[in-house]
């Protein structure tokens, strides 16, 4: 009876550990025109795909002959109202890669351990967070921004980065910041390694 109890001691133990250590990716995602949205996030939550939409032209980048681009947070709200303009009824956006972006439902009404809730995507081995929250505290290290778009500038605006894209040429400007053990982007056009607190 005591190896039994010794053993479910051990287990629960080492779960309770595995849990603490791997929360380091889940973040709390921000509302935008009302709609949850989920940049290079999956949400903790069930859900069904019931729009899909592209990103379409960039009338800002092309009358500036590609000096000028939308911020993070400006092509995620141009994501939604192309969504909202096909008249679906969807919980949420979903963005992982690409010029993409699809408005789900989610099957469930939620809880208060996973609404707003996703697991953030890694880059260079670190939780990558986009317009997100890490649940767990953190304090900022270094800041940068992503520069001159260099494909957007040759094609005049034509070709533009995704928001991955852009995100990576970040986080390779932040990688070797000393401490480093995530990235945040706030939705503007800069990012910041950042470490958690303890």
């Amino acid at each position: 009876m005591k190896k039994i109890i010794f053993l479910v001691a051990i287990i629960i133990s080492s779960s309770t550990i595995y849990s603490q250590n791997n929360d380091s990716d889940l973040a709390r995602v921000k509302k935008i025109n009302g709609v949850e949205a989920y940049i290079m996030c999956e949400p903790l939550r069930e859900y069904e795909v019931v729009v899909d939409v592209n990103t379409g032209a960039k009338a800002e980048s092309i009358l500036t002959g590609g000096l000028i681009n939308k911020s993070i947070a400006g092509r995620v709200e141009q994501f939604i109202n192309r969504a909202k303009k096909e008249n679906a009824n969807f919980d949420a956006i979903v963005y992982t890669s690409g010029k993409r972006i699809v408005g789900v439902k989610f099957k469930d009404a939620g809880t208060e351990q996973n609404k707003g809730i996703g697991r953030v995507t890694k880059m260079k081995g670190h939780p990558v967070f986009v317009m997100c929250d890490p649940l767990k505290s953190y304090q900022s290290l270094k800041t940068k921004g992503g520069g001159i778009k260099w494909k957007s500038a040759f094609t005049a605006g034509l070709v533009n980065n995704s928001i991955e894209e852009d995100v990576q040429k970040i986080v390779k400007k932040l990688e070797d910041v000393k401490n480093v053990e995530a990235f945040y982007f706030d939705g503007t056009k800069e990012g910041e390694a950042i470490s958690f607190t303890k």
